[in-house]
C-alpha cells in the first residue's frame, strides 16, 4: 500500500521548470527525506505532494481519508497578540485539554499549556509545532525543514524525538532537510532532488553515488560516521529498534548493485 505517490509531475512557476518529470512513492512506516541544494524544488515537491500547489504535468495520489500531521517552516506570530500554548494547539480545530496535554507530553513539552508561544525557544516551538501536528492522529508526518535555525544538538533532539514518534505511533514520515549529517543517520530512504529525482535509496547508497557528491561534497561522511555512532549508543536500551529500520536486505541488495 502506498500513502502517497507523485508520477512525472513537473512544476513550472512562468517559464521556468522547478520540478521536472519527478516520481516518488511514500509507504507506511517509513522515514523518507528529501534532500538537495537551495533551490533545488524541495518544498515544492513537499507542497505539490499535499496538494496545496497545483501541478503543471503528471499526476499525485493520496490514499483514499489519508491523515496528514503538517509542521512547517518555522511560523511567525506576532508578539503583540497574546497566543497560549494550548490556545495555539487549538487552530484551526479544537481539541480537548486531555488530547492537548497527551501531545505536549509525547514531545517533551508537558506543563506548558499557559506558556505564551512568543516565549519559547525555537526548540521548543518547533516541539509544540510537532505536538499540534500529532493531533490529527496522522498516518503520515510531513515536515518542511523543521530544525531551521536550531543548534546541531537541538537538530539531533528533535530528530530522535520524530524516530521516536514513529516508532510509537507507525506513522510515515516525510520530511524536507538542510541537514544531511543528522537526516543521512536518521531515515530509511533518502530522495537527493535538484529539479528532478538525481539519485534515490538507502542512505549509504545515496551518500556515496556521484550525483549526490557532485552537489554536496564529501564534507557530510564524518559528521554522518560521528552522529550514527552516538546514535547507536544512545538506542542500545531501546531493544534495537532505534535502528529497526536498517533493513537487511536493501544491504544486501545494495551491495550487490555496487559489485
Amino acid at each position: 500500500m502506498t500513502l502517497i505517490a507523485a508520477k512525472d509531475v513537473s512544476v513550472r512557476f512562468g517559464g521556468a521548470t522547478v520540478l521536472d518529470n519527478v516520481s516518488m512513492t511514500v509507504h507506511p512506516g517509513e522515514i523518507l527525506t528529501i534532500v538537495g541544494p537551495n533551490g533545488s524544488g524541495k518544498s515544492t515537491l513537499l507542497r505539490a505532494l499535499l496538494g496545496i500547489l497545483p501541478t503543471s504535468s503528471g499526476t499525485v495520489t493520496q490514499k483514499p481519508g489519508l491523515r496528514i500531521g503538517y509542521v512547517p517552516q518555522k511560523l511567525h506570530i506576532d508578539g503583540s497578540l497574546p497566543m497560549t500554548v494550548r490556545r495555539f494547539l487549538s487552530l484551526p480545530t479544537r481539541h480537548s485539554a486531555s488530547d492537548a496535554s497527551a501531545a505536549l507530553a509525547r514531545t517533551g513539552m508537558a506543563g506548558t499549556e499557559a506558556k505564551q508561544m512568543t516565549d519559547l525557544s525555537g526548540g521548543q516551538f518547533q516541539r509544540v509545532l510537532l505536538a499540534r501536528a500529532l493531533l490529527t492522529k496522522p498516518e503520515i508526518l510531513v515536515l518542511d525543514e523543521p530544525t531551521q535555525g536550531l543548534d546541531q544538538p537541538g537538530e539531533a533532539g528533535f530528530y530522535r524525538l520524530i524516530e521516536e514518534v514513529r516508532h510509537d505511533l507507525g506513522c510515515a514520515i516525510l520530511m524536507v532537510s538542510h541537514d544531511l549529517h543528522v537526516v543521512m543517520a536518521a531515515s530509511d530512504r533518502v530522495i537527493c532532488l535538484n529539479g528532478h529525482v538525481c539519485c534515490e535509496g538507502a542512505p549509504h547508497v545515496v551518500s556515496n553515488a556521484p550525483e549526490y557528491r557532485a552537489l554536496f561534497g564529501l564534507g557530510t561522511r564524518g559528521a554522518l560516521a560521528l552522529y550514527q555512532h552516538v546514535h547507536d549508543h544512545d538506542h542500545s536500551h531501546d531493544h534495537g529498534h532505534g535502528h529497526d529500520h536498517a533493513h537487511p536486505h536493501h544491504l544486501a541488495e545494495d551491495h550487490a548493485h555496487d559489485a
